[in-house]
C-alpha cells in the first residue's frame, strides 16, 4: 500500500483497518475503525479532505476524491462502495450501498439507508432521500425500500467485508 503525505496532511485511520498491498491513500484522509481499502483503490485527499466513518469498505478499483476548494467527500458508517466506483466531492451517510461502477459527482447527498444501483451516475447536486433506490444514467429514483429490512441487509454487506479482510490479515500475520 502507498500511504503518502501531501501539503502537510498525512492519512489517519482507526483500529483494525485493512489496506490491500496496491491501494493508495494520499493526503487528508481520515477514517474510522474496521475499514477496508481493497486492491487498486485510490483515496486522494490532496485537494480536499476525505472522511470515512467506521466499517466502510471501498472495493477494488474505486476512486475517492474531491474538488479543489469546493467539495470534500464524507462517507458515514457501514457503507459499501462497489468495485470501480467513482465517489467525488459528495456526502454519503450511514448504511448505504453504492453498486459497482457507479459515479457520484460533486455536492450529491446520499441519505442513510439507501441503495445506488450498479452503473448509476448521480449528476452534480443530486439528493437521494432515505429509503430510496436510485438507478440509471442519469440516476433517478426507481423505488422506495422497506428501511427496516434493507438497513440490516446493507449493514450485513459491510459486516461481510470485515470477514473478507480478516482472511487477508491472517495471511500477513
Amino acid at each position: 500500500m502507498l500511504i503518502k503525505s501531501v501539503r502537510g496532511f498525512t492519512p489517519k485511520y482507526g483500529k483494525d483497518c485493512f489496506f490491500a498491498e496496491n491501494s493508495t491513500i494520499i493526503g487528508e484522509v481520515i477514517m474510522g475503525d474496521h475499514c477496508s481499502i481493497w486492491f487498486q483503490t485510490v483515496l486522494r485527499g490532496d485537494v480536499n479532505p476525505i472522511h470515512l466513518g467506521s466499517r466502510v469498505n471501498i472495493q477494488d478499483g474505486a476512486i475517492i476524491h474531491g474538488t479543489y476548494k469546493l467539495s470534500s467527500t464524507k462517507i458515514g458508517n457501514d457503507v459499501s462502495i462497489g468495485h470501480n466506483s467513482i465517489i467525488h466531492g459528495c456526502t454519503i451517510n450511514d448504511k448505504v450501498l453504492v453498486g459497482m461502477g457507479s459515479i457520484i459527482m460533486d455536492n450529491c447527498i446520499i441519505k442513510s439507508n439507501t441503495i445506488i444501483a450498479a452503473g448509476s451516475v448521480l449528476t452534480k447536486n443530486t439528493i437521494v432521500q432515505s429509503g430510496d433506490i436510485f438507478a440509471g444514467v442519469p440516476a433517478k429514483k426507481i423505488k422506495e425500500i422497506n428501511i427496516e429490512r434493507y438497513s440490516e441487509e446493507i449493514k450485513k454487506i459491510s459486516k461481510n467485508y470485515l470477514t473478507y479482510s480478516s482472511w487477508y490479515k491472517k495471511l500477513n500475520s
